[in-house]
């Protein structure tokens, strides 16, 4: 249950309202109709705590609060409520049709918002001027955004266990810290990642997460290797665990260099992690018939032989392993302070607001604010359609599509809207 598919749906902002006061010795009450509310956003917060998406995998549609219309006397509509939606921190989430990634929440209550509520509409109070006495026209609420998004949790954890099944890593987890996972005699007692925060002392520690076996052709899926190979890629460092018994029939040497070929094949930057070799199960004799010739592969790089059960040489293995990882974060802290920001994006220019494109029909407008302008216009209303004819040209819209040679009779195509380009209507509007 690390991954889930979930369609979110953002509330829609409510519609103004046109009301005209309406009052005893008041005969020419002027509007008073209220804006609309807007519509509740859809937001993702990282929460300790959890580990898994399985209450998405029950609940796959998330849906916000719309936001209450406007009404008369001025009362705006009630802004609707938000949607939060926990999900476990290392959660990333990505847009299911463009895969893009929208957010990485890799901290404790960490939020991103992947859905707007629309905004509001405008009553007639907002229209009125000294030209314009008495607007019978409101906007209707903007829709709020809805979407498909995908989410994979990786976990997140300093140091990584990695090794074929049955090496132990299990064993070294339970022994170094407080988390029980599932230990038997046999490949894949472990089916999904385990964490433990190991103590070196009081105010020394990291979290070492027990990745579960990997297996020849994990990097095409094999034994689900890629649900594995996923939460290493959080790991700053990598604790290799061998079995050196070989008492499975396994060569120590082989199984060290596929495990790494596996890894590669997934992503090559898993074998720039750093590695530090634990030879486990020192204790059997099998090992100890093995343990020269494994020596002897690896030269001059350390390797630490333990006994995940007995206890024999583990302190050590953690106690490098932290001064290890000390060392990447000093280092990590010194290029992050070296590093050159940039300077902030500035906004897009006005004549980048929308994009016109000449089509067979006619002409396309596309962008965010024409889009949002004909959605909270109430088509059906005159004074509306010339609230609509004087957002676009304040826009650029109406001067791009003369220079863009539009004439009388073309279609013209706002979203899901079609109008008829007509110079002159417009002109008398």
């Amino acid at each position: 249950m690390d991954t889930a598919r979930i369609q979110v749906k953002a509330g829609n902002g409510g519609n103004g309202c046109i009301s005209f006061r309406r009052e005893k010795f008041v005969p020419r009450g002027g509007p008073d109709g209220g804006d609309g509310g807007n519509g509740g956003h859809i937001i993702l917060i990282a929460t300790l705590g959890m580990s898994t998406l399985i209450d998405l995998h029950h609940n796959p549609r998330q849906v916000a609060e719309n936001g209450g219309h406007g009404t008369g006397k001025k009362r705006d509509g009630a802004d609707g409520v938000d949607c939060v939606v926990k999900v476990p921190a290392g959660t990333i989430i990505r847009d299911f049709d463009t895969d893009e990634t929208l957010a990485d929440l890799t901290e404790p209550d960490q939020t991103v918002v992947v859905a707007r509520g629309g905004i509001g509409g405008k009553g007639n109070a907002r229209f009125k001027s000294s030209t314009f006495q008495a607007p019978r026209v409101a906007e209707k609420g903007e829709p709020g955004e809805a979407r498909e998004i995908r989410l994979e949790v990786k976990l997140i954890a300093d140091i990584g266990l990695v090794g074929y099944p049955n090496a132990g890593k299990s064993t070294l987890l339970a022994r170094t810290s407080a988390a029980t996972p599932k230990i038997a005699a046999y490949p894949f007692t472990t089916l999904r990642p385990n964490l433990g925060v190991v103590r070196i002392n009081r105010e020394q520690n990291f979290v070492l997460a027990d990745i579960p076996g990997l297996i020849e052709g994990a990097h095409k899926g094999a034994g689900l290797g890629h649900q594995f190979l996923r939460h290493i890629e959080r790991t700053k460092m990598l604790i290799h665990v061998i079995d050196l018994s070989a008492t499975d029939g396994r060569d120590p040497i082989e199984d060290y260099e596929q495990l790494n070929l596996e890894l590669d094949h997934y992503n090559a930057l898993l074998t720039k992690l750093p590695q530090i070799i634990a030879v486990n199960k020192i204790d059997m004799p099998e090992a100890q018939a093995n343990l020269a010739r494994v020596q002897e592969y690896f030269g001059n790089r350390k390797i630490f032989p333990i006994s995940a059960i007995t206890g024999d040489g583990v302190n050590p293995l953690m106690q490098q392993a932290y001064r290890s990882l000390q060392y990447l974060e000093t280092r990590a802290r010194k290029e992050a302070e070296t590093t050159i920001t940039l300077e902030p994006e500035l906004p897009p220019e006005p004549s980048a607001r929308f994009e016109l494109i000449e089509t067979e029909e006619g002409f396309l407008v596309t962008g965010a604010e024409p889009r949002r302008a004909v959605l909270m216009t109430d088509m059906e209303n005159e004074q509306a359609l010339i609230l609509l004819y004087r957002k676009l040209k304040n826009m650029g819209v109406i001067n791009a599509l003369a220079r863009a040679g539009a004439v009388e009779g073309d279609t013209v195509q706002i979203d899901e809207f079609e109008f008829t380009y007509s110079p002159k209507a417009m002109q008398s509007s």
